[in-house]
């Protein structure tokens, strides 16, 4: 499937205890700013979008904090998705209702996968992600949930292409496919995952992990055919700014919204 619509470059932001932070591989977070700050920053650069994960939501059994989340709606004029610890139609309700125009499960998702259908049902499928957390393992991709506190980081028993599948029917507006391997390296995102899910799914679909440069991109939309493109060290460094990412896409042929 090849998508004539512009692809997306959209910033990806940890939270943990109110601030944003990155890790390796899902492990060894450090602290790399103020959301407000970042935000803000972003919106100004031309983000198609922001993606936020309360990271720990799941793993502490909570749902997201939605005190940040209406900060963020009052300082940026560009669409955001909110994950964390989401596990009903009325927690879903009260982040959009702070400002978020998507939310994104996983772990919930997981669990019991039926809240797909029924966010879908009471929101409409454009408000509802799925993001998954996938890996290599004997040979197969496989998932993982509660990826936000290594030590409780768990299989989930579904095959990563699979539960695509799963989820498009199930009637998921866009699927966030996590490549944990290849997160927070900067070695390049994983094409050959990407396009396997590619093959499976119409809807949209988001490469997240493993940007280091520039040439990434151009890489992951012409190999993967992907709709969306997110990275975070490289964007919280600005080891790639965003308006000089979007002018190498440009002249590389792959439609993106003008800054």
């Amino acid at each position: 499937m090849t998508t004539s619509l512009a692809r997306r470059i959209i910033p990806c932001l940890d939270v943990r205890n109110g601030q944003v932070v990155k890790g390796v591989r899902f492990r060894d977070h450090r602290v790399m700013g103020d959301i407000l700050e970042l935000a803000t920053r972003y919106s100004a650069e031309s983000a198609d979008e922001l993606v936020f994960y309360d990271i720990t939501a799941s793993p502490e059994g909570r749902s997201v904090d939605c005190e940040w989340v209406a900060r963020v709606a009052e300082v940026i004029d560009i669409p955001f998705c909110v994950a964390g610890g989401i596990r009903s139609v009325e927690d879903a309700r009260e982040v959009l209702q702070q400002g978020a125009d998507k939310i994104s499960i996983n772990t919930p998702a997981v669990r019991r996968p039926e809240l797909v259908n029924e966010l879908v049902a009471a929101f409409g499928s454009q408000c509802v992600v799925v993001g998954i957390d996938s890996e290599l393992h004997q040979g197969e991709w496989v998932t993982r949930q509660m990826t936000g506190i290594p030590q409780q980081m768990q299989h989930t028993g579904h095959a990563t292409l699979g539960w695509i599948e799963e989820v498009t029917h199930r009637g998921a507006g866009e699927i966030v496919l996590n490549c944990m391997a290849s997160d927070g390296t900067r070695q390049g995102f994983d094409t050959e995952q990407l396009k396997a899910a590619r093959e499976l799914t119409s809807v949209p679909l988001i490469a997240s992990g493993g940007a280091g440069k520039a040439s990434h991109f151009v890489d992951v939309f012409n190999q993967a055919d992907v709709d969306g493109a997110l990275a975070a060290t490289i964007f919280h460094n600005q080891t790639v700014p965003i308006p000089e990412l979007k002018s190498l896409l440009t002249e590389a042929g792959i439609g993106v919204r003008p800054c």
